[in-house]
């Protein structure tokens, strides 16, 4: 594998395919999932036409360390990194961006923990003074650390993008026992998670997590505190107030924002260095975390 690979679709014609999304193909595999993740980038709800290179096995490298690192302490959809027999023929192109995932009856919430102020909830602070209902402080700023992590909920509407819901709301639309529960796992995740990327120079700003049941317990699925569903900023640099230099796909919205797009379809051509920095943000998000290069790209596994 190497950097000037890119992967924007995958076909596996020998398995029925059981999803399609923005980033992931998964096929099924009968008891189980395979779950691929591709290099596709989408930003503000819109696929973009150029990939990022290696970014498919950065998220799936960087979900698998951390199932591992949680290890019993966190139900999973996860099941190893080892390909089928079925899929040899495609080998050289799954190696290091797929996974095996038990199936999961999928919560349609996105589970969203918030440490610091940016990105909506920002927004929605400067134009309500609450996020998805919960009443902060008056006078803060920009990218400023919460007195506490906050549970802000979402879910999808008309067109694709995400809207804050109260816990009111949650409670609602799943009942609240299951809304505490979410709540609850989602903001440990957080804070355990963020403790250990803290030490590694890394601020996790805020994260979503997505929940399904499997065999009748709460599991973790899709994937887990990544540059695509986290806000990872260098603790270093870090100065509230403004945005933060970040190892994700802000450095690709924020781009976006410069050349006046209206964020919508078609997405705009990325310039190449654009999409060489971006790439490197993801690698280094991977290695400030993990300590390692990552596999398939920076080593000669696989």
């Amino acid at each position: 594998m190497t950097e000037r690979d890119v992967v924007l679709h995958v076909d596996i014609p020998e398995l029925p395919v059981y999803r399609r999304g923005k980033v992931r193909e998964v096929f099924d595999l009968g008891d189980c999932l395979l779950l691929v993740a591709t290099d596709r980038l989408s930003a503000f709800d819109v696929i973009l036409p150029d990939g990022i290179p290696g970014k498919g096995i950065v998220l799936t490298q960087l979900s698998v360390f951390w199932f591992r690192w949680f290890g019993d302490r966190l139900r999973t959809h996860f099941v190893t990194t080892e390909l089928p027999a079925i899929v040899d023929r495609y080998r050289r192109m799954l190696a290091g961006r797929s996974m095996v995932v038990r199936k999961a009856e999928r919560i349609d919430i996105e589970c969203v923990a918030r440490g610091y102020l940016a990105g909506s909830a920002w927004q929605e602070y400067r134009e309500t003074g609450c996020v998805a209902g919960i009443r902060l402080p008056l006078g803060m700023r920009e990218s400023e650390q919460l007195a506490e992590p906050i549970f802000t909920p979402a879910i999808k509407v008309d067109g694709g993008h995400d809207e804050n819901i109260s816990f009111e709301r949650l409670v609602k639309r799943v009942g609240s026992e299951l809304a505490r529960e979410l709540r609850e796992r989602t903001l440990w995740i957080y804070r355990v998670a963020e403790k250990y990327a803290r030490e590694r120079g890394v601020i996790i700003a805020d994260t979503k997590i997505e929940f399904g049941w499997i065999d009748g317990e709460l599991a973790v699925i899709d994937e887990l505190l990544t540059p695509d569903s986290s806000r990872f900023w260098d603790a270093e640099r870090y100065q509230p107030g403004r945005p933060q230099p970040s190892f994700d796909k802000q450095f690709v919205r924020d781009w976006l924002t410069t050349i006046g797009w209206n964020k919508q379809p078609p997405a705009p051509r990325l310039p190449a260095d654009v999409v060489e920095k971006t790439a490197e943000k993801y690698r280094e998000a991977y290695r400030r975390l993990t300590g390692q290069p990552v596999p398939y790209l920076e080593t000669e596994e696989g």
